[in-house]
């Protein structure tokens, strides 16, 4: 018997199935859903077939640069650039051209920040003092030493675990602060003078194509590049330095490399309809309304629970479920089922994450859907547990 035809026998016997499905059950963590009233048709297409150098693709990747800036209230003090390869390309062109000039402090609690670990101690070869957490806490962060240069992510994707606030970056530090926040941007309001570099990418979120990042670089973070080396050669796609002076060029919608204008059209409509809503405070209004339904969800089921120990650090976007008595294959049973039904797609959590559900919860999510989704969710388990 195929793994289909045992699904489609176990999905006959399960209980019976609730009448109403989300009317939009993109619930994956990234690339994540589209926009409410998205559709290709909608988006502008003056640009596309034309080069990035023309005065038409150069403005329009400025227009994305202004309504980043807009919407997350970053401050004139920060530059913002368009670079390449989503945020892993923002995030190793902060490391590679920046680390080396004091010691280093890295921060893991989930897969993403344990990779800037990685690339730390084998790739730049820093000996890093390491703090880190198992899946669902954060590390002792009054244990970081602000002498040091200190990479974190801000919203743990993989594990729903977030940093609360800014409170703990230290106002006189004399590292600068790397900050990967590509599903916390446009659902958290950022400490812009606590942050040195942030990067993120716009398919989070802002529910945008893939394969584009963006990076915000402070004051001090313009001072390392123009006045720190590294020992280490660097690719084309990481130097925004040229003969010492910062590439300004960079932050004012000359890429370093060709970029899809289709990409930059689709999170042109994105930020627009972000700007719509009222700009940040409606992003954030939209998250919160997201996770409290998906909070009251867990709330009426034991078997459900949340990964993130402390309310205080619970993620608003990717929110991390726990299954009890699952393992691996139980939640591929699960999710699965709800794919084949059309109730939910891309809900298993991280293939390094501990078994059980990721739910995006991000503002391009409905809350309608996320109510229309515990029922699904009853029926999965159901389904799941009669198949063992």
């Amino acid at each position: 018997m195929t793994d289909t035809t045992a699904l489609d026998a176990t999905i006959a016997s399960a209980p019976t199935k609730p009448t109403t499905k989300p009317a939009r059950p993109f619930f994956s963590s990234g690339p994540c859903a589209k926009p409410p009233g998205w559709d290709a048709a909608k988006l502008a297409t003056d640009s596309l077939g034309r080069s990035h150098r023309s005065k038409i693709g150069k403005a329009r990747l400025q227009d994305a640069i202004d309504l980043i800036r807009k919407i997350l209230k970053v401050p004139d003090t920060h530059r913002i650039g368009i670079v390449p390869a989503s945020d892993t390309g923002a995030y190793e062109m902060a490391m590679w051209t920046m680390l080396g000039a004091r010691p280093v402090t890295t921060l893991a609690w989930e897969s993403f920040g344990e990779g800037w670990v990685t690339d730390a101690v084998k790739q730049l070869k820093l000996d890093p003092t390491v703090l880190r957490a198992d899946y669902g806490h954060l590390p002792d962060l009054g244990a970081v030493d602000w002498s040091n240069d200190v990479l974190f992510t801000w919203n743990g994707t993989t594990s729903g675990v977030r940093v609360p606030n800014g409170d703990w970056i230290a106002d006189d530090r004399e590292g600068l602060s790397f900050n990967d926040a590509t599903s916390a941007v446009f659902a958290y309001d950022m400490p812009w003078d606590k942050l040195d570099v942030t990067t993120f990418s716009w398919q989070k979120v802002l529910g945008g194509e893939g394969a584009h990042g963006v990076i915000i670089l402070g004051p001090r973070a313009v001072e390392r590049l123009e006045t720190y080396t590294p020992a280490w050669p660097l690719p084309k796609i990481f130097r925004i330095v040229s003969k010492g002076t910062l590439a300004e060029g960079v932050f004012k919608g000359e890429t370093i490399n060709t970029p899809s204008m289709l990409a930059v059209e689709d999170v042109i409509f994105a930020l627009e309809w972000a700007d719509g809503l009222g700009g940040l405070d409606g992003l954030i209004a939209r998250s919160a309304a997201n996770a409290a339904a998906l909070d009251t969800i867990v709330a009426g089921r034991d078997w459900l629970g949340h990964l993130a120990a402390d309310p205080a650090s619970r993620s608003k976007t990717s929110v991390c479920l726990t299954v009890a008595g699952s393992d691996e294959a139980f939640i591929k049973k699960m999710a699965g089922a709800l794919e084949k039904e059309g109730a939910a797609y891309d809900v298993a959590g991280y293939r390094d994450a501990p078994p059980g559900l990721r739910i995006w919860c991000g503002a391009t999510v409905d809350a309608a859907d996320i109510e229309a989704l515990g029922p699904w969710l009853d029926w999965a388990y159901a389904t799941a547990k009669a198949s063992n």
